[in-house]
């Protein structure tokens, strides 16, 4: 085959080409010899130049053929008839646009050569039109398709959409065309579609303008009469039954007559007539749907109201208001001794409970678990008119150390961790988190020097949870008594070889704690007047000889009243081994030479404040290894030996009246936690105040808010005062100019 021009016979050239053209377009048989010949005559007449250039009649022929062509397929489509419109029309569209294809192949040099040189820009066809009968030419598939649309679709598009939509409102209705099939109507409605194809931009512009906007129009009657029909049939758990049925109907539907950007415009106009439009029905029932939890229409009525504009307010509302109530009811009247562990288990098992119903019927929504975390924040921090303070730190502090004491039993390790954790949760919405602090840090001190650990990696794990929680600084003391006990184990084995290499011997077991004064909450209950007895004398001068050994500058402040030791007692028929507290091992060791005392002689020989003792000695007296010979303890009363004494156990513990936490402990504890706060919140505006130089008052107010929120949720009267003593110290000072704003002095 050559590919060389020549003169050429354009009438007998065009109708060998016609004649095949007609055989590609119609789908029929053309042998690949034929095709070949034909694709060479097009190349011919394209760059054929004598005895003129044949493209352009080329292009007309073929524009006049494709014309004359659709308009025999529009006469065949009409005459069919309305009720065979469907039918007729999809047989006729899928015959032409898969010919018009390979014609579109077959004339692929026309088209690369001749009519794509002469396009115009894309800002032309943008705003110049698109139409063959001005200078622009087409590609043959292009212009195929655009006489499809001026000869088939514009004389039929009424006709056409109408039976189209009239198909879709009978599937809807449940009915069936016998002549016609979803495939038909699918097809039909996405050949308006596939008549834009060539279009740089809105590329479904007819499809949207013939199909779509009409058939939105028919659906939202169709819709807004259904609804009606529902709500005057049926209550509001069926309605969205009903209503979540026709949403999946839909769409399917949608999927299977309409181009993929309908469904989204389809579901709008269902959220908006069953759902928008009936806002209140949904709103005034879902209060009862909370309240007596009816998961099944809660979780009918979510996904519902979800994309509608304000659809979730009112049930988000509900359910902060219901989650409140539920909360209050959960933690009021608790009595007893474990109201600490009733307190946050209650609140733990509010907050899984409405957690598990979000997650399983509001699909984790952000807005209810929003709305959760701001009911549970309520309940833990509530405050009411006759106990305006708020005990839940305490109350956590304490439940905290019942699972991390030894006296936990019946809990596994990962129980324990469970509930640690679950301990972090209601951390988290403390606003008085410096308060937890305060209490938690006094009880792990206790637990630690009376080795009353449940696990000290527990204790760690607590700690690096509270960290996390709540950044370093207000875990910095916390992990500094927790190495204190671990630097201590050291210096116990540094202090064990230095005995052996000054051949020194305490005849006794003796172990110590060190522990920083910064870190350790003991200080209000130093006791420097005691008497130490002669038993343990010498291991108390060792230890300070080793300790100043080492150590230089260092001063050491013996807390008698926080050590216990082992006693052996062998006067009894039995042999009885006893932990005891210090000063109830001091008072017994008085007992070593003589059978009975005066309270006044063993006051005076130890040193110890009648309050004390006091403590002390009632619990002797209650596990009977002393007797007395009155009833109320005075000076004169004689203190004795208890030789009947006996016990099943051999090894026991006396329980030291001094690490029961007293109301007057609590209190100290609060009151101490409002001094702390005061000087936090003077170091916060000194701070602030330092870097702005200049501030308004509320936006001193504002930052120092900001900055105290991680511990503490300060009132406003509280920061004014400490603004006053800042300016009474003279390190504020009000502007001249404006008494409401403050200047840094330096």
């Amino acid at each position: 085959m050559s590919l060389t021009p020549k003169e050429m016979n354009f009438n007998e050239t065009w109708s060998s080409l016609k004649e095949t053209v007609e055989g590609v377009i119609t789908l029929g048989h053309v042998p690949r010899s034929i095709w070949n010949d034909r694709f060479s005559d097009v190349y011919s007449l394209c760059v054929v130049h004598y005895p003129e250039p044949l493209a352009d009649k080329l292009y007309q022929e073929t524009y006049k053929f494709l014309t004359e062509h659709v308009t025999e397929l529009y006469k065949h489509v009409e005459a069919q008839g309305d009720n065979n419109l469907i039918p007729s029309y999809y047989s006729a569209w899928m015959e032409y646009s898969q010919g018009l294809n390979y014609v579109h192949k077959l004339y692929w040099y026309l088209n690369q050569t001749h009519i794509r040189k002469q396009k115009l820009s894309e800002a032309e066809m943008i705003y110049g039109g698109n139409n063959p009968d001005t200078q622009e030419k087409l590609e043959i598939g292009e212009l195929g398709l655009h006489i499809w649309k001026k000869v088939m679709i514009m004389p039929l598009k009424e006709t056409l959409v109408r039976n189209l939509m009239s198909y879709i409102m009978i599937d809807r209705e449940g009915g069936h065309v016998c002549t016609t099939t979803p495939e038909m109507v699918r097809g039909c409605i996405l050949s308006f579609v596939a008549l834009d194809q060539y279009r740089p931009q809105d590329n479904i512009q007819l499809y949207v303008e013939i199909f779509e906007d009409p058939f939105l129009e028919k659906s939202s009657e169709y819709f807004k009469a259904e609804a009606a029909k529902l709500l005057e049939k049926y209550d509001v758990s069926n309605y969205m039954e009903k209503v979540r049925q026709k949403q999946y109907e839909e769409y399917k539907r949608s999927h299977i007559f309409l181009h993929r950007s309908s469904i989204s415009k389809v579901h709008q106009r269902i959220e908006k007539h069953f759902v928008e439009e009936h806002l209140e029905v949904f709103h005034t029932e879902c209060r009862d749907m909370i309240q007596k939890n009816r998961t099944k229409d809660l979780a009918n009525m979510y996904p519902l109201l979800k994309r509608v504009p304000n659809g979730l307010s009112v049930p988000i509302a509900e359910f902060l208001d219901h989650v409140k109530e539920e909360g209050l009811r959960a933690v009021s009247c608790l009595k007893g001794d474990t109201v600490h562990i009733q307190f946050v288990e209650n609140i733990l098992r509010v907050y899984h409970k409405y957690g598990k119903l979000i997650e399983k019927v509001f699909s984790g929504d952000q807005n209810f678990i929003s709305a959760l975390d701001k009911s549970c924040s309520y309940v833990i921090n509530y405050k009411n008119v006759t106990k305006p303070t708020c005990r839940s730190p305490e109350l956590l502090a304490k439940y905290c150390d019942t699972l991390l004491k030894k006296s936990a039993k019946g809990i596994s390790d990962a129980e324990i961790e469970e509930k640690l954790t679950d301990c972090i949760i209601v951390f988290k919405y403390l606003d008085d988190k410096d308060i937890f602090q305060k209490f938690y840090s006094r009880m792990l001190a206790k637990r630690l020097i009376h080795q009353q650990s449940y696990s000290m990696d527990a204790e760690e794990m607590m700690i690096n949870r509270l960290k996390q929680a709540c950044g370093y600084e207000f875990t910095n003391k916390l992990h500094r008594m927790y190495t204190d006990i671990f630097l201590s184990t050291d210096l116990n084995n540094k202090f064990n070889n230095y005995l052996k290499e000054k051949n020194h011997s305490l005849n006794i077991n003796f172990q110590i704690y060190v522990l920083q004064t910064g870190a350790w909450p003991l200080g209000q209950n130093l006791q420097n007047n005691f008497a130490v007895p002669q038993e343990l004398e010498k291991s108390v001068q060792y230890f300070e000889q080793f300790y100043h050994a080492h150590f230089s500058g260092r001063k050491l402040t013996w807390l008698h009243h926080l050590c216990q030791g082992e006693l052996k007692l062998g006067y009894l028929r039995k042999t009885y081994i006893v932990t005891m507290q210090t000063y109830q091992m001091a008072i017994l060791l008085l007992f070593e030479k003589v059978d009975s005392l005066t309270v006044a002689e063993i006051l005076n020989t130890l040193q110890i404040n009648a309050e004390q003792f006091q403590k002390h000695i009632v619990s002797l007296l209650e596990c009977k290894l002393l007797n007395s010979n009155t009833e109320e303890i005075t000076p004169n009363t004689i203190l004795s030996l208890n030789f009947d004494f006996s016990s099943k156990r051999t090894k026991f513990r006396i329980t030291a009246a001094t690490q029961k936490e007293s109301p007057q402990e609590v209190e100290n504890t609060i009151s101490s936690v409002e001094e702390d706060r005061k000087l936090y919140l003077q170091a916060a505006i000194v701070r602030i105040m330092k870097s702005r130089k200049l501030l308004h008052h509320n936006e001193l107010i504002q930052e120092v808010l900001s900055q105290s929120k991680a511990s503490f949720a300060p009132s406003i009267q509280m920061i004014k005062k400490c603004i006053e003593a800042l300016i009474d110290k003279q390190y504020l000072e009000r502007t001249p100019n404006s008494p409401d704003s403050y200047s840094y002095v330096a």
